[in-house]
């Protein structure tokens, strides 16, 4: 039997993100069952299963060697100092745990095709009205059309302190521009949080290249407050930009694409735990 897959999340006070990371866990728990390989996931922090719990879970049932995987589309320095630290408690707690350890998910083109997924499908979205002045009144007109050569594309991770980890989104963003959205005027940068500019300002950006839509991506793994958070930004900016057509697209999200990442990181750590 194939030592377990651990994923290891941040953790948040958000029950949408961890209800959706839950999901992704069973996702996986299906497909590596045909491979006689158990599957957990816990968060470092706030969120439940804790990772704790889930260790615990998996010795007791007989595990004592498994890959720890952190569920991260960055490879956040700090992030993997938390999680060595957090694994070295579980080490003491329980002298027999073994683990080797998987890389973060990262810029994957897999994962830059499915952001591609989710532009379209906001691309796609019905139009608008155009609405035009006749007679004292306004005239619906029909949808008003802007192709991809009048859209801009914001990109927004979720915002570090540490600057390498920001630096990545902006390559992020760059590369996602040159392979899959080099139709659109541009693919701007913007953080949910923590860092510059926020999601405003890179709309604001857009708008001031001459941009009539403007497309927020999320470069986030699950729906939640996060997500939320993104949205209500974007929305809140258009309100008062009518004249500018702001949609947002859907995170990665729990699904098969991402599934397939996941699974390549971990057959890569057993490969290399066996070298």
């Amino acid at each position: 039997m194939k030592p377990p897959l651990l994923l290891i999340g941040q953790g948040s006070l958000d029950d949408g993100g961890s209800a959706e990371f839950g999901r992704f866990v069973h996702r996986l728990r299906c497909r590596l069952d045909k491979t006689a390989a158990d599957v957990s996931g816990g968060y470092l922090a706030k969120a439940r299963p804790r990772l704790s719990d889930s260790i615990a879970s998996l010795v007791a049932r007989g595990h004592h060697r498994m890959v720890a995987l952190p569920l991260s589309l960055a490879g956040d320095l700090r992030t993997g100092t938390e999680i060595a630290a957090a694994m070295a408690r579980e080490q003491e707690l329980h002298p027999t745990l073994a683990y080797d350890y998987g890389r973060p998910l990262g810029c994957d083109p897999r994962l830059l095709a499915l952001l591609a997924e989710r532009l379209a499908d906001a691309a796609a979205e019905v139009p608008r009205l155009r609405l035009v002045a006749a007679g004292g009144g306004l005239l619906d007109e029909g949808p008003e059309e802007i192709g991809l050569g009048e859209t801009a594309v914001v990109l927004v991770g979720d915002g570090s302190g540490d600057p390498m980890v920001n630096a990545d989104v902006h390559g992020v963003s760059r590369l996602f521009w040159e392979t899959h959205a080099h139709a659109y005027m541009t693919v701007e940068t913007a953080f949910a949080s923590l860092a510059r500019p926020g999601v405003p300002g890179g709309i604001e950006r857009c708008r001031r290249l001459g941009a009539r839509r403007v497309i927020v991506l999320p470069y986030l793994l699950f729906a939640g407050g996060l997500l939320e958070r993104v949205w209500g930004q974007a929305m809140a900016y258009a309100a008062g930009h009518p004249d500018l057509d702001v949609r947002c697209a859907e995170a990665i999200g729990d699904c098969e694409g991402l599934a397939d990442v996941v699974v390549e990181r971990y057959e890569e750590a057993l490969e290399r735990a066996a070298r």
